[in-house]
């Protein structure tokens, strides 16, 4: 009577399980025999150069850097308050109904402003200045003033 082709499977990944097994033997035992274990402190050091690499060297002390501990800052840096230009523009389009409007830069760019940023009333090719914020949207004019 012949054999069933499961026993033949069986056989073949049992003898996959045993190769693994012993592998994995084999290459615990050459972890232990590379170990390293007896080394002196000295061979364990790393050091860092000035470049940021890992060495077995020691750095030169006489390319030692000393800095004052008033200069180092562990914090965000204040920013220094920028002063916003003030812009100049046209407004090209606005829409009373809604109370916005876009003005157009001297550059090109096209800037959305609201008639609460205005500080006049507000009509289409008035020639104007502002400064610009960010808003949820983008850049936004605000104290949008008639240029004389």
């Amino acid at each position: 009577m012949a054999r069933g082709k499961e026993s033949f499977n069986k056989r073949d990944k049992e003898k996959q399980r045993q190769k693994e097994k012993q592998e994995k033997k084999d290459k615990m035992e050459e972890r232990r025999a590379n170990q390293g274990k007896g080394k002196s402190l000295e061979d364990m050091m790393a050091y860092v150069d000035e470049n940021g690499n890992i060495t077995s060297v020691p750095p030169d002390p006489d390319k030692k850097l000393v800095f004052n501990l008033e200069d180092i800052e562990v914090s965000v840096p204040k920013l220094k308050e920028a002063h916003d230009p003030l812009k100049e523009g046209r407004i090209d389009y606005f829409d009373s109904s809604k109370g916005f409007g876009f003005i157009i830069q001297s550059n090109g760019n096209k800037v959305f402003f609201h008639i609460n940023q205005a500080t006049y009333q507000v009509q289409e090719g008035d020639q104007v200045s502002f400064t610009v914020e960010r808003g949820p949207k983008g850049w936004n004019a605000v104290g949008v003033a008639k240029r004389t």
